[in-house]
């Protein structure tokens, strides 16, 4: 297949774009960043900011990983960005598709979500077929689906990502974690029993080239490994793999005050999610479990 891939020069990009290659597919990835990719993608555009930046060029399928970092203040301002690089410009690139020939334009589109869609749901399960959360972030990734939704009417698959944190090496939250665990300064955020739904980077990456590749496969699918664990497990088994204590303990109230919304939703509130449709792919996790990722990645 050819595979185009937004946002080909970040963390998941990078991966997904040497899995993709190494299977045999031909990898056509589009990047603002001047970051390489893998040596054996097959082109690199720089369409900066506009979707009609991305030329048309002959595709099977079009992964769309691109958007604003969750990270950081949440000020009005990274409010407006975040929600204008996913949803906003979701819209207009499937308009841009929209002025493709059939016989150039993907015939699925694979786009980026979160498991922010759930909202915080306690310790509740919730499945591919779970409703929508309220919040900041569930207004976020439902608008983000709605937008990639459109695609259907242009006769295009539409899977839309529900991901988790992802863990690996080179980029997300783990180095960060990483460090600061290997200071001795790690430690529960507020109550400690929030979840925390996760997943290794390989066993993402392979869930999303399954979901591109499977015809059958449409609609949401969960990225997230099947052992959601709460915070206060998450620290114990990072603390425990990385051989150091976790001592501190960031109270709720601190967090509110220094990181304002974004404590509530991305720290102090969690989802407890379930792969359900990466069962249905046939997916088998290499890192079913948290404390066997912490120890492959350190």
């Amino acid at each position: 297949m050819r595979i185009g891939i937004t946002g080909a020069t970040g963390f998941i990009g990078r991966r997904l774009a040497s899995l993709a290659r190494d299977q045999g597919h031909a990898v056509v990835a589009y990047s603002r960043g001047r970051r390489g990719v893998p040596a054996a993608s097959e082109k690199l555009q720089q369409p900066r900011q506009a979707p009609h930046a991305l030329p048309e060029t002959p595709l099977d399928v079009l992964v769309h990983l691109a958007g604003e970092s969750l990270m950081g203040l949440w000020t009005e301002e990274k409010r407006d960005r975040i929600w204008k690089s996913r949803v906003d410009f979701t819209e207009a690139l499937v308009a841009h598709l929209g002025t493709w020939s059939p016989e150039n334009r993907p015939r699925t589109l694979v786009c980026a979500s979160g498991a922010g869609f759930y909202g915080d749901t306690g310790a509740s399960s919730v499945d591919e077929s779970s409703p929508r959360g309220a919040g900041f972030l569930a207004d976020v990734c439902a608008g983000w689906e709605r937008a990639a939704q459109r695609a259907e009417a242009l006769g295009m698959r539409v899977v839309t990502l529900r991901t988790g944190m992802v863990l690996g090496r080179e980029g997300g939250a783990f180095p960060l974690l990483r460090r600061v665990f290997g200071l001795g300064l790690g430690g529960r955020l507020g109550s400690g029993q929030q979840w925390m739904s996760w997943i290794h980077i390989d066993d993402a990456v392979q869930i999303m080239l399954r979901a591109a590749t499977t015809e059958s496969t449409h609609g949401p699918v969960n990225v997230c490994a099947p052992g959601a664990v709460t915070n206060a497990e998450f620290t114990q088994k990072l603390a425990a793999a990385l051989h150091r204590p976790a001592f501190f303990h960031a109270p709720a109230f601190a967090l509110r005050l220094l990181l304002r919304g974004m404590a509530d939703e991305m720290l102090l509130g969690g989802q407890r999610v379930i792969p359900r449709a990466a069962g249905d792919l046939g997916h088998v996790f290499h890192y079913p479990e948290l404390a066997s990722a912490f120890k492959a990645l350190v």
